[in-house]
């Protein structure tokens, strides 16, 4: 049975090089740092981007015109692909994955909801690391997230989980945008602190998703504002999620009510 359980977020740009393409070796490394917490009894569940963009590296480009139904298409194609390299990847280090795709009514109060707990309490008493991502195919506006950050947030919160972490391409919040030198990253923020004096002009942009960090930062504080200690950090360095476990100071961290009361 397991210690712990956390759920690890990775973008599209954390996954992807500057052509658009999903780097095989940045997924092998997140896993290898999910197996190593396994190991210690700490189990994750993984919301992950990736579909559209894997299935455009099929697919190609389209001659679909209407944009959302491009992206439908698109996720639809990629999506099995990108469980196959997870699949793959995940069965080199002797662990089975599983696959869940939900929409933004599955976590209204209700019956969805009470499947939704099961179905992951389920998945982890087995040792299985469930990959969330949204059902980009059959999602539209009111069932849609407002990206996989949202989507984290949620499931966090569903699962009790004793930890977030969004993964994105650069080491976290910074006072100003990542690429002026005059900047410097911010290692901590409370969850109820207005955070626009850092996030104009701090976004990179998600690639063929939809977050930045003005989304990441409001989720975590809302995850953050729920109990649930949230961190943003730098998904392509190498030991990030470890780092972030052993409580070494990594990215920025979004702290506690109860932290900041005392």
């Amino acid at each position: 049975m397991y210690k712990q359980k956390i759920v690890i977020k990775v973008g599209t740009n954390v996954m992807t090089n500057k052509d658009n393409r999903i780097v095989r070796p940045v997924l092998k490394k997140l896993v290898k740092q999910i197996a190593q917490l396994y190991e210690r009894g700490i189990i994750t569940i993984l919301v992950s981007s990736g579909s559209v963009i894997a299935g455009m590296e099929v697919l190609g480009k389209s001659s679909i015109e209407d944009k959302t139904q491009k992206r439908q298409v698109y996720s639809a194609i990629g999506q099995p692909r990108m469980m196959r390299l997870y699949y793959n990847i995940f069965r080199d280090y002797g662990m089975k994955c599983a696959q869940v795709l939900p929409t933004k009514r599955d976590f209204s109060p209700g019956e969805h909801r009470q499947n939704m707990i099961n179905c992951y309490e389920g998945l982890l008493a087995e040792g299985v690391i469930p990959i969330a991502n949204e059902d980009d195919a059959v999602s539209l506006t009111m069932s849609m997230f407002s990206d996989n950050d949202e989507l984290a947030s949620l499931i966090a919160q569903l699962v009790k989980a004793d930890k977030l972490i969004i993964l994105t391409d650069i080491d976290g919040l910074y006072s100003g945008h990542p690429d002026e030198k005059s900047s410097s990253l911010v290692d901590h923020v409370s969850p109820d602190e207005n955070l626009n004096k850092y996030i104009q002009d701090n976004t990179k942009g998600e690639a063929e998703g939809r977050g930045g960090m003005g989304s990441k930062l409001e989720y975590a504080q809302q995850s953050a504002a729920n109990n649930i200690p949230t961190f943003i950090a730098n998904g392509k360095k190498d030991h990030t999620i470890i780092d972030i476990i052993d409580g070494k100071k990594v990215g920025t961290r979004v702290a506690l009510k109860k932290e900041i009361e005392v």
